[in-house]
């Protein structure tokens, strides 16, 4: 376990770069974490800027604002810290008494610090309780729940589901005979039963055989997939025209989620194919920047793996017609 709160951000540069901050922007971090992103885009809105911050753990939160608040005063904007999820992004906002946003970013998935604290049980390469959950001081589901608790039709749709696992039915039969002899408790337990229930040929490819269970169960514990849509679509609210949103995914499923919100909002026009011009008044909201993802650099991957999935893509707000 970790004391000191050590993130490297991903796709730094790009982030900033396509994010477009410039001084008195407003800037909210929706995945504050120990505020390596943070950091920098602070530097860029400056004391006459706006910083707000989002994270549901309160180490990272406390990290954040020992780092963010020792920016000397020409560079430190405005800040302000929310324990929250992003997927209570409208309430957290109008908290903050803020008319709109010039930017927001998304950097989903785990950070480093709570896959680096065994006690928080999200790592299968250390073991730890079978807990995953992102704020245990809110949250009552935890892993082991799941695990000891869903039958083996609900365990077989969640890591089918969460994570494109060929072998989930399978998983599901071993995890629910193991628990007809004791609870499975620890991640060590459960990785056995993965390696266990994975025949040794589909073993040797496609990385640690548990990834994806660990994966499948983290998103159902945090309700991830279902906060990220709610998320996206009040961030795309809240942005001013020309506001820039970017999201950093480091799995399909999160990907497919931005991509798709990206372009329902781009591509709202709902006229037959066969009508020379658009006649239904559906405006585009988002502008794509990114047609295809930006990935990290060889480079950067080198200096940082866990980079290595991260998948970035960017809109930019291009109406101030309402939403229906």
């Amino acid at each position: 376990m970790t004391s000191e709160y050590r993130h490297i951000p991903v796709l730094l540069a790009e982030c900033l770069e396509y994010l477009h901050l410039k001084t008195q922007h407003t800037f909210v971090d929706s995945t504050l974490g120990g505020a390596g992103h943070s950091l920098e885009a602070a530097k860029l809105i400056g004391n006459t800027g706006t910083l707000i911050g989002i994270d549901q753990d309160q180490t990272a939160l406390k990290a954040a604002r020992a780092r963010l608040e020792a920016l000397p005063d020409a560079l430190r904007p405005d800040i302000e810290l929310f324990q929250g999820n992003f997927g209570d992004l409208d309430a957290l906002l109008l908290q903050a008494e803020i008319p709109g946003i010039d930017a927001i970013l998304f950097d989903l998935g785990v950070s480093s610090m709570q896959i680096d604290t065994i006690s928080r049980g999200f790592s299968f390469k250390e073991n730890g309780p079978l807990d995953m959950r992102m704020d245990p001081g809110k949250q009552t589901l935890n892993a082991a729940e799941i695990i000891n608790t869903y039958n083996a039709a609900d365990l077989t749709r969640i890591i089918r589901e969460n994570s494109d696992e060929k072998w989930a039915s399978r998983i599901a039969e071993f995890i629910v005979r193991a628990r007809q002899e004791k609870p499975l408790e620890t991640s060590e337990e459960l990785v056995d039963l993965v390696k266990a229930a994975i025949p040794a040929s589909a073993r040797r490819v496609g990385g640690h055989p548990a990834k994806r269970l660990f994966q499948a169960l983290r998103i159902e514990v945090n309700g991830e997939l279902a906060v990220l849509r709610q998320g996206l679509d009040a961030a795309i609210r809240w942005l001013n025209p020309g506001g820039h949103i970017a999201v950093i995914s480091y799995h399909s499923l999160e990907d497919r989620i931005v991509k798709e919100t990206f372009s329902s909002f781009a591509n709202r026009c709902v006229c037959p194919s066969d009508l020379p011009v658009c006649v239904c008044d559906k405006l585009p909201i988002l502008e794509i920047i990114t047609r295809k993802p930006l990935v990290p650099s060889p480079q950067e991957v080198e200096h940082n793996p866990r980079a290595r999935s991260a998948k970035l893509r960017v809109a930019r707000k291009v109406t101030e017609k309402k939403i229906d």
